[in-house]
């Protein structure tokens, strides 16, 4: 898998990201043109989008935002994610070099636009979007997350995911058996998996990011405690032959995800022990809870300053 390409644009992520700490805002306009959200969309902008052949007709893109999912078969492509819409010539290209066959269906693992906001293109092309009901109603909200610096306008009904999800369901195609599951409340409070029965492929969303620290979507209805529920949900769904597809990063498996849970456990226990002595988020930050972790997990889109603060929101 090419990793440095990866990492290359992580990086820059990383440092649009990084204009926004230590507080959880946005430094003021005067200060910065750029902001987290438009340096995501420029990255997705300038590709390239990489494909990684995984197993059983399954393939990892990588580059317009968070990592796409797609099978390929007969029946035509069923998506996980549909990427920033800003990638589609280059998402386009990149399942025409695996398969010809159209896009059938897609399924949204969150609201958020990194992985959702290709569903208007993919829905002209003919293709069904599956999403979580709360997922779709945060679609149609009005949400400023200060982190990114941009306010998400309601969708309009032709970009929405047209198939609600509200429980478990299972779909088949290109001979594939396809289980799709609700999280409950985790990286948001609509997460969705995508388990690929016989490739034994597990697509998580952004409840696993490989080898980065995440971002945790309080406004939409995420949390610490729920990253955690999920990331234990991935373990178990997984054995030691699964390959998983993570939000961000490069394909893991149970050994990487296992490593992802543990260092969530690790940073919550420290960032609860100095909250509860009474220190101020500024105080617990400056203890720099993640230093040992930022080496692994601190180089990527979220720094191990802005994750103690995430977690510290949460305890």
């Amino acid at each position: 898998m090419n990793i440095r390409i990866y990492r290359h644009r992580s990086l820059r992520l990383m440092l649009a990201l990084s204009l926004t700490l230590p507080m959880l805002g946005p430094v003021p306009a005067s200060a910065h043109d750029e902001t987290p959200f438009s340096a995501i969309n420029a990255a997705a902008k300038a590709g390239p989008v990489n494909v990684h052949a995984l197993r059983g007709g399954i393939s990892m893109l990588d580059g317009s935002g968070g990592n796409i999912t797609a099978l390929s078969g007969p029946d035509g492509f069923f998506l996980v994610d549909t990427g920033i819409a800003v990638s589609q010539a280059m998402i386009l290209n990149a399942l025409r070099s695996i398969s010809p066959g159209k896009i059938r269906t897609a399924v949204d693992t969150h609201w958020h636009w990194d992985h959702a906001d290709g569903n208007g293109w993919v829905r002209a092309q003919g293709a069904s979007v599956l999403a979580h009901p709360v997922a779709i109603q945060r679609l149609e909200e009005t949400i400023r997350v200060v982190e990114w610096g941009n306010t998400f306008r309601p969708k309009p009904a032709a970009e929405l995911p047209d198939t609600p999800v509200a429980g478990d369901k299972v779909i088949q195609t290109n001979g594939e058996t396809i289980r799709i599951r609700h999280y409950n409340t985790g990286h948001t409070d609509g997460d969705l998996s995508v388990y690929f029965v016989n490739a034994d492929v597990l697509s998580t969303g952004d409840t696993f990011w490989n080898g980065q620290y995440p971002f945790i979507d309080y406004v939409g209805g995420g949390s610490i405690d729920g990253a955690i529920a999920a990331a234990n949900a991935n373990i178990a769904m997984s054995s030691e032959n699964t390959i998983i597809v993570p939000g961000h990063g490069p394909a893991g498996d149970l050994k990487s995800q296992t490593a992802f849970r543990d260092m969530l456990v690790t940073i919550r226990g420290r960032v609860a022990a100095l909250k509860a002595k009474g220190l101020t988020l500024e105080q617990v930050q400056a203890a720099a809870p993640t230093k040992d972790h930022d080496a692994i997990w601190g180089r990527s889109i979220i720094s191990g300053t802005l994750f103690t603060a995430l977690v510290y929101r949460g305890v």
